[in-house]
Order: C-alpha cells, then structure tokens, then sequence
C-alpha cells in the first residue's frame, strides 16, 4: 500500500466545508441588520401607540380651540381699535363743533351786552335790575346765554335772577328746561340746599323729556345727602345708575352710593 492514507472518494470532504461555513454563520438576533430593523419597528410601533392614545387626541383638540380662541380674540380686538379710531374722530368732529359754538357765542355776547343803571354791561360787572334781562330786547337764546355767562363768571345771585326773568319773559322757549336745571345748579353752589332740590325737581316733573334729567335726578341725589335724607337720595342715585347707565351722571351716582355704602349709610 506504499504507507499513504488514502481518502475515499465518497464527497466526504463536502460535507466538512459546509459544516466549518455553518459553524462561521452568526444567529439572526446578533445580526447588526436584524437587530436595527427590530429597533425600528419598535419605534414605529411604540409612535402609533401614542397617536391612537385618547390623550393626544384630547390634546391636538385642546390646540385646535386654542386657535379658534386666539382668532376670536384677534377679531375682537380689531373691532375694539376700530370703535376706539371712530370714538377718536367723532370726539374731535364734537369737540370743533363746540368750538365753533363758543366762538359764535362769545360774537353774540360780545355784540349784546346789556348795559347796567350806571352804563356797565352786566357781564362785564354791571348790576342787573330787578325784572331785568340780561340782554333787554335780545333774544332768548341770546338772553339765555348771557344769564349762562354770569353763571361760569361765579356771580350765582345775578346769574339766579337772569334765569327767572328770562323764564318769566320766554315760558316756551326750547332752552326752559336748561334755564331750569342752572337756575337750580346756582342754588347748589352756593350751597342753598333746601332751594337746590326742589328746583332740581321741577326740571324732572315739568320736562320729563329733557336731556337734563339724568343731571338733575343726580343733583337731586346729591342734596338730598346733604340734608341727611339718605333714604331718597339712594332711591334718586339708584334710579340714575339703572335708568342712565353710559352717561357721566351714572358713573357719578354710582360713587356716591359706594361712598355712602362704607359710610353706613
């Protein structure tokens, strides 16, 4: 046999390489292809769990009001600079017009001032006479603004007589009710209480229509809580602030009532 190892030939040599390539093969999970792609669907799964979840639903909706929200604010506060940029020019345009009045009111005082016994106007510190307007032969209005000069130049005794002469000598003139409400203002201010509240009343009764009631019912409010009557000056005060509520009077009312409130009152 010559002492040589002789293999048979029966493919054995096969079966040993594929069993040395099965033996070098790493298992799947320690493949690093295997083992990233199980790290990814993980993920996925794990983001699909959190968007089928009720609480960020809840909260995509919370989000979603939020900006229904925050657009509704937006509009609103459009239409609040709006109203403020028309408050602004219709509180100029109101502002010239005063203007205007004035200047053709100080024209008309300036070129009807009446004379005094001794030559004076009576706006310019002349007395007035008994039964004596302001303005003899002048208009009503003229007339009544004369006795309103007298009444912002401090002089309340002459301003008082101008008012009653010139509602004896113009019973129907659409101004009645103003001259009614200052000749009770020229009361108030001097502090005349007693005759303040009932002319301030008659403002009420007699021109239930008149733009001046607001004022008075708060001037009536007033006297009465200086004469003590605190009882009726809650009821008048009260009745301004339901009945008036924008105007001047009734924010004015409604500190009076929360003074009288911390006064006990």
């Amino acid at each position: 046999m010559n002492g040589v190892l002789h293999l048979p030939r029966t493919g054995g040599f096969l079966p040993l390489l594929l069993l040395s390539g099965c033996a070098m093969m790493a298992p799947p999970e320690e493949d690093p292809l295997y083992i990233r792609q199980t790290e990814l669907d993980a993920r996925v799964a794990r983001v699909e769990r959190v968007i089928d979840s009720e609480g960020l639903v809840n909260l995509l909706k919370q989000i979603e009001q939020l900006q229904k929200d925050n657009q509704a604010l937006r509009e609103q506060v459009d239409q609040l600079q709006f109203k403020l940029d028309q408050g602004g020019t219709a509180q100029k345009q109101q502002y010239l017009d005063v203007d205007q009045r004035l200047q053709n009111l100080e024209k008309s005082l300036g070129n009807q001032r009446a004379p005094s016994a001794d030559g004076r106007s009576v706006l310019d510190g002349g007395e007035l006479r008994p039964g004596q307007l302001p303005v003899p032969g002048g208009t009503d209005r003229a007339n009544y603004q004369a006795a309103f000069e007298l009444l912002k130049q401090g002089r309340y005794k002459e301003a008082s007589a101008a008012l009653t002469q010139f509602m004896i000598a113009f019973p129907d003139s659409s101004l009645s009710d103003n001259a009614q409400y200052w000749l009770a203002e020229t009361h108030y201010v001097s502090q005349a209480y007693d005759k303040a509240l009932p002319a301030f009343t008659v403002v009420v009764d007699k021109y239930p229509k008149s733009r001046k009631i607001p004022d008075a019912l708060l001037k009536i409010g007033y006297c009465n809580y200086e004469l003590k009557r605190f009882a009726a000056a809650r009821t008048s005060l009260q009745s301004v602030v339901a009945n008036y509520p924008e105007t001047t009077a009734a924010r004015l009312a409604g500190q009076r009532l929360e003074r009288m409130t911390s006064e006990g009152l």
